[in-house]
């Protein structure tokens, strides 16, 4: 390909995944980042295919109104954000259309009942945990767009503050096999913990003047290297123990913005049976569990695993399947009458969703971090008979394009 092709052009919509769309003169889609619809710019075609192509912006011939100066000085270049350049109130807007778009489009909904999306309580500062990958000069950095190129950093203004004061004052070097460093705060910013990943089984030599635990996860599993393996995070003053490996929602006041909307939302009652598929720490069941006959969870994450049996062990009415969701769900002899499904961001296989459907339970409450493969799944549970009844959109992660939501499906002739 020649990498030189130029063109003036005008983006027309915003799509998923952080970019605007223009047609070139030969008709082809052409995918741009860090553009607003209606302005005038030069891009470069950088990757061709036959039926689209994606562009690096060069120049903002024609500024929108709309358009506003970023924050910060890594814009543009460094990965990790997207929206920095558009006002934060018309980010949930541009969102929330993204969602209704890709549920009309794939999940072949003809007028998708998608609610406004809840805003972050703050739009910075609002991460618990971030990824660090080490450039070969030792800086800390995030991947380029759509690269596997390191960014090196010296400003960020997602994590939360307590992080924002630990990770400038880390002394890293480049070391063959560390692949990537991770960063979580506990609750008020104690607790914080490293997370040095690496594909070397030997630990890596770790010394840190600050109160921090460290762990090295390498291929033969993790070595604490200071303090514990685990850190506690609050939610609603209930301190979850999270350990290293554990996933946990990156941003605390959404999360709780999600309880309480599952807590308002589903028909709880004292002789539900709650299936919560993908449970991970018990972030959910935690407060759904008080009101409900009986919760049954499945998570095949070891870590996890073990922290939703100490998260939950206050609760006689909870078990626990520790097995992959494929392998259980079919052979379950329970009959729910919710089931909570949190995937990971490429949704659920066709056997999880055939064995969820074949439970009959009423309701399926299903927690998605990807408009794409939620509209996929939404369409082949419509094909089983359960209809979309509202999606609600949660803006977990502001200044990027990710969509988080909680979408409620009812069994056919039923209202949620």
């Amino acid at each position: 390909m020649n990498q030189s092709k130029e063109y003036e052009i005008t983006p027309t919509v915003y799509v998923y995944g952080g970019e605007t769309l223009a047609r070139l003169p030969d008709g082809r889609a052409v995918f741009i980042p860090y553009a607003l619809p209606d302005e005038r710019i030069r891009i470069r075609l950088v990757e061709e295919k036959e039926r689209y192509t994606r562009a690096e912006l060069l120049e903002v011939l024609t500024e929108s109104p709309d358009r506003i100066e970023p924050r910060c000085a890594h814009f543009t270049q460094c990965g990790g954000c997207h929206y920095q350049h558009i006002p934060y109130q018309e980010q949930l807007i541009i969102k929330q259309a993204i969602l209704k778009n890709q549920l009309e489009r794939v999940g072949k909904l003809p007028d998708p009942p998608v609610n406004s999306m809840i805003p972050s309580p703050t739009a910075w500062n609002y991460r618990n945990h971030i990824q660090l990958h080490i450039s070969k000069n030792g800086t800390p950095g995030y991947f380029k767009h759509r690269s596997k190129q390191v960014v090196p950093i010296q400003e960020c203004h997602l994590p939360e503050e307590s992080l924002n004061q630990i990770w400038p004052a880390l002394d890293l070097e480049f070391i063959p096999g560390l692949d990537r460093v991770s960063l979580r705060a506990g609750e008020g910013g104690q607790d914080t913990m490293i997370i040095l990943e690496s594909s070397d089984p030997k630990p890596i030599e770790f010394v840190v003047d600050l109160p921090l635990s460290a762990v090295h996860q390498g291929p033969d599993g993790e070595i604490v290297l200071s303090g514990d393996d685990f850190t506690i995070i609050e939610v609603y003053g209930f301190p979850f123990v999270v350990s290293a490996g554990s996933f946990f929602q990156v941003n605390t006041p959404v999360a709780e913005l999600m309880v309480d909307y599952l807590l308002d939302t589903l028909p709880l009652a004292e002789h539900t049976v709650l299936l919560d598929v993908y449970c991970g720490v018990g972030l959910f069941s935690v407060f759904l569990a008080p009101l409900v006959k009986q919760v049954i969870g499945i998570e095949s994450d070891p870590s996890a695993v073990e922290d939703f049996l100490y998260n939950l062990a206050g609760f006689d009415s909870v078990e626990l399947y520790d097995v992959p969701a494929e392998d259980i769900l079919p052979y379950l002899e329970v009959s729910p009458d919710i089931i909570l499904l949190d995937p990971p961001r490429a949704g659920i296989s066709k056997k999880v969703l055939d064995s969820v459907v074949s439970l009959q339970p009423d309701l399926i409450a299903y927690i998605s971090c990807d408009p794409a493969t939620l509209a996929r799944d939404v369409s082949r549970l419509h094909n089983q008979g359960y209809q979309l009844q509202q999606s609600t959109p949660f803006d977990m992660f502001p200044q990027t394009y990710h969509i988080e939501s909680i979408n409620l499906f009812q069994r056919a002739s039923q209202d949620v």
